[in-house]
């Protein structure tokens, strides 16, 4: 009994799964376009340099002017500055949950390119098989004669995978740099915490120094 009710799902042939892909293929695109406006909307450009040397030197006044938009490492640079009079270990754990909260931010939806780059080609891969089942079953029917005819159902059942492979090339590729831009950002992000506590350490031993003079 189940196995005639499965035999009679396979023989639906693969014509769904192609629908199943393009549709994927569409999300695939949708959120490339949507991940690639986010992140280049939140570019840093040619200030990096110039923010690590305000920051080393401890000026995060003139560090959260020269910044400007969403970006990570602004967000970093304005959460240590509006916490810098607490002291060090207060801009400590607020850059570090800074970091921490744009970071999934930033790696919104990227699990959906990762899911399709993965599996797209097994979807492919099911609608094949699914195409040549259908092609055997035609053949047992039509004996002989409808061998060419079949032959041309496999062919078409190899769109499949084809398609499958279509869906899942683009998106591993959209995963992978979207993934470098996130390492990317948290790294300079990471270097700001690093470079604006020396800057503050400096400070408050050379404030000490100049204490214990008076």
């Amino acid at each position: 009994m189940i196995s005639q009710k499965l035999l009679g799902f396979t023989l639906l042939g693969a014509g769904w799964v192609l629908w199943l892909l393009v549709g994927l293929s569409v999300l695939s695109v949708a959120v490339t376009l949507e991940r690639g406006t986010y992140f280049f909307r939140r570019r840093m450009g040619s200030k990096f340099p110039e923010l690590m040397r305000l920051c080393h030197a401890g000026n995060l006044a003139a560090a959260a002017k020269l910044v400007s938009g969403d970006s990570l490492e602004a967000d970093v640079v304005r959460a240590a500055e509006g916490v810098a009079p607490n002291g060090l270990e207060a801009v400590s754990m607020a850059t570090a949950a800074n970091v921490e909260k744009k970071r999934i931010e930033y790696e919104q939806r990227l699990s959906i390119l990762g899911t399709l780059g993965n599996n797209a080609p097994f979807i492919g891969l099911f609608g094949t098989v699914l195409g040549i089942i259908r092609a055997f079953a035609d053949l047992s029917t039509a004996g002989k004669g409808g061998a060419q005819a079949v032959m041309g159902g496999i062919s078409e059942a190899l769109v499949a995978t084809a398609v499958g492979l279509f869906v899942a090339i683009p998106a591993v590729l959209g995963f992978n740099f979207f993934q470098r831009l996130v390492r990317r950002s948290v790294g300079r992000a990471n270097a700001l915490r690093s470079a604006i506590a020396a800057g503050l350490s400096r400070a408050q031993s050379t404030s000490l120094s100049h204490r214990e003079e008076s």
